[in-house]
């Protein structure tokens, strides 16, 4: 006895930003997707701090997708502002928020929001984790979820994050360890409650750079500070602190930053909340793979990288935006619509990547900050 699955035409894994772009972006163009996610619900998790959304890739995405305009009356006045400074909290750059940049800000949960809202009720499958894939041949293909059940579909897109479960059936690539770790912290109310941490962040971003070492900053519409610690150390360092314990937690972390001016070892000091380890990972730059019928990836499913660049978000929205677009403009020839897709994602993620890869390396040299000030500047060879 044969056992009959539901059948998707469009299925998409993941209902991140990459997958929500996608599906609305279809939807624009009168196609329907499916979209499955492994999250209960759409508010189950917090969905990360501040993304800075580029004119050229992420604010084009938004506008394929008929949503700039919401975009805009969402994002964070101020927020474009940046400040770096050196391990002693001496500024060595300072820059307001005029309004003129091509990157405003926007909390990520407000993001995913609008574009959540831009789809029907139930566009999503909450709850639904995916296990694997296998292909079925005509470039169909059955999926497992971890309830037991299953479907078939005749495009399968992986847009599942750096541990893609959809990834294996196109690249054996997996993400490997950049040599960077992050600890991320809080400091809510931040004007009231830590008005000197407040004051040493600014409106927007801070960068406070030494050798290997860095605090990484934002402030966060709700009035929040969201910090990233971030330490060059081996993969296991963050196996031999106990996160249960914040306050060993804040220590252990501190130590790595002995010699810190006060105001800035207070950004992980006064934080509210636990302590959250994230080892920075990334996948090969330039990876990519053969075309295989009916299946592709997008965002961090095709191109994991380090954060040091500001791309990862960008990249998710237009891989997602472009794809539903040369889906549009392929009717009744995905193949050929993945073909044009793939050829230009690969090319933008090659170049991201390897940008990403070689900021990480100027922020945390042994003259930091000044390789970023060079960046920043111009000077940067």
């Amino acid at each position: 006895m044969t056992t009959s699955h539901p059948h998707h035409p469009i299925a998409v894994v993941g209902a991140g930003l990459g997958g929500l772009a996608l599906a609305r972006v279809l939807r624009v163009h009168g196609i329907e997707a499916a979209l499955f996610d492994l999250d209960p619900s759409p508010a189950a998790r917090i969905q990360g701090g501040m993304l800075d959304i580029h004119d050229d890739s992420g604010q084009e995405a938004l506008r394929a997708a008929g949503l700039h305009e919401q975009f805009l009356e969402r994002v964070h006045s101020g927020g474009q502002a940046v400040r770096v400074l050196d391990r002693h909290a001496t500024v060595r750059l300072a820059e307001e928020d005029d309004g003129s940049g091509g990157r405003p800000e926007i909390d990520r949960g407000d993001l995913r929001e609008l574009l959540l809202g831009s789809l029907p009720e139930g566009a999503v499958r909450w709850g639904a984790k995916v296990m694997g894939a296998r292909p079925l041949g005509g470039g169909r293909h059955e999926v497992t979820l971890a309830d037991g059940t299953a479907f078939t579909t005749g495009l399968l897109v992986g847009a599942d994050g750096a541990w893609s479960r959809i990834r294996p059936l196109l690249s054996p690539a997996r993400p490997a360890y950049t040599g960077v770790s992050f600890v991320e912290a809080d400091l809510l109310e931040a004007d009231r409650r830590h008005p000197a941490s407040a004051a040493v962040v600014g409106g927007g971003m801070l960068f406070a750079l030494g050798a290997g070492r860095g605090f990484l900053a934002h402030r966060e519409t709700d009035g929040s500070l969201h910090v990233y610690a971030a330490v060059e150390a081996p993969e296991d360092w963050m196996d031999g602190i106990d996160f249960g314990d914040t306050e060993a937690a804040k220590a252990a972390v501190l130590k790595e930053f002995d010699g810190w001016d006060e105001s800035l070892r207070a950004l992980v000091a006064d934080a509210d909340g636990a302590l959250v380890p994230r080892r920075i990972h990334a996948l090969p730059v330039g990876h990519r793979w053969d075309r295989a019928p009916g299946v592709t990836l997008l965002g961090d499913a095709a191109h994991l990288m380090s954060p040091f660049a500001g791309e990862g978000a960008n990249l998710a929205l237009l891989d997602g935006a472009e794809l539903g677009l040369a889906l549009a403009a392929h009717p009744g020839d995905t193949e050929a619509a993945l073909t044009a897709y793939e050829e230009r994602m690969f090319r933008r993620a090659q170049t991201a990547a390897a940008q990403s890869a070689h900021s990480a390396g100027l922020l945390f040299r042994a003259d930091a900050p000044q390789g970023l000030l060079d960046m920043f500047t111009g000077h940067d060879g």
